[in-house]
């Protein structure tokens, strides 16, 4: 694939900002380029704008070179970029199968470029068939969410596969909650296909949702676009400082996961005894989806008690649905015994 083909004319063509720390990447001992306050502040210098300790570190985890990855404020940053990388405002468009998270139409939206939709089947996974009708020359980018928000569940790996390998377009594959499922995701078939972009996270598993710190995985080729266009210094100091004291406790994350997937177990079996629950859909990530009755009551008086879950009624495919994380097991135990007594 000529992924070349596939980019924006003014973005190939554009010069992107040089900052100072990308025309000298050496040590020195007296810096006067970048009209920085020259006193000590611990935070007067400008941050590394590629973030190469934070990338090394991931590297090693994840088993990918640091120049195939990109790091974000939040995954929402990558996801913006990747729109205005590879879509004509008001000519291309993007391809989402719903429901699924909101941001990919949002950024879509605010960058004037179309969206396709196509619902995901009863069971929420790929309809094939209804993508391959609504593809056609303008879409540049699919977006998918696997494991699904809100749904939970993983998308099958073969249709996906398929898609990947049939299509002439950039496939997202957002893997915000992949630590949450008994799944490698596709960071291990990066390299096979040059239009896959996987995004991950450190809002969930690693437990750092307020330092706002996305991931995304891609060929050189597309992360060099990114890095391109994205602005200077992205990342602060505190977030790259922090990142990397929390990528050397991963044990620490495996306990947490560990507990959260026990509490899934735990929350699910007590939530099938309760009278008012229709259905607790599959869930490969941490949360559930809820079929309840009178689900926007529930949520309301839920709300009443100081217990907050997110009313999903009005999503396609999700009528009657609330969404719960999984929290600790107080908090658990707290929501099913409020559930008891509505």
């Amino acid at each position: 694939m000529n992924i070349q083909s596939l980019i924006r004319e003014n973005i190939k063509t554009l010069k992107p900002y040089s900052t100072a720390r990308d025309e000298f990447k050496g040590t020195a001992e007296v810096y006067l380029d970048a009209n920085e306050n020259p006193f000590p502040t611990t935070y007067n210098r400008y941050p590394d704008p590629l973030q190469k300790k934070v990338k090394q570190r991931i590297s090693e985890l994840k088993g990918i070179e640091p120049e195939k990855i990109f790091l974000g404020n939040g995954s929402d940053e990558p996801i913006d970029l990747i729109i205005r990388a590879f879509c004509e405002p008001g000519k291309d468009s993007i391809l989402i199968s719903e429901p699924t998270y909101g941001m990919y139409a949002v950024c879509a939206g605010i960058n004037n470029v179309p969206v396709k939709r196509v619902t995901l089947d009863p069971n929420f996974d790929l309809d094939l068939e209804a993508i391959k009708q609504a593809l056609d020359g303008s879409v540049k980018v699919i977006f998918l969410c696997s494991p699904n928000n809100p749904s939970g569940n993983l998308l099958s790996k073969e249709k996906i596969t398929e898609l990947i390998a049939s299509v002439n377009s950039i496939v997202v594959i957002d893997e915000a909650y992949i630590d949450f499922a008994n799944d490698d995701g596709f960071l291990p078939v990066l390299d096979k296909y040059p239009n896959l972009i996987v995004l991950q996270t450190f809002s969930k598993a690693w437990g750092l949702a307020g330092l706002r710190l996305g991931m995304a995985f891609a060929t050189k080729e597309i992360i060099s676009v990114l890095n391109k266009i994205k602005y200077p210094y992205n990342i602060n100091i505190l977030t790259q400082q922090v990142a990397l004291e929390k990528l050397s406790t991963v044990e620490e994350k495996n306990k947490q996961v560990d507990t959260i997937l026990q509490q899934r177990s735990a929350l699910i079996q007590q939530l099938q005894t309760l009278s008012m629950v229709q259905r607790v859909y599959p869930t490969d990530a941490n949360f559930v989806l809820v079929k309840m009755k009178g689900a926007r009551n529930i949520y309301d008086l839920l709300i009443e008690r100081s217990i907050i879950v997110r009313d999903r009624s009005t999503v396609v495919l999700c009528a009657d649905c609330l969404r719960i994380t999984v929290g600790t097991p107080e908090e658990n135990l707290k929501l099913i015994e409020t559930l008891k007594t509505l």
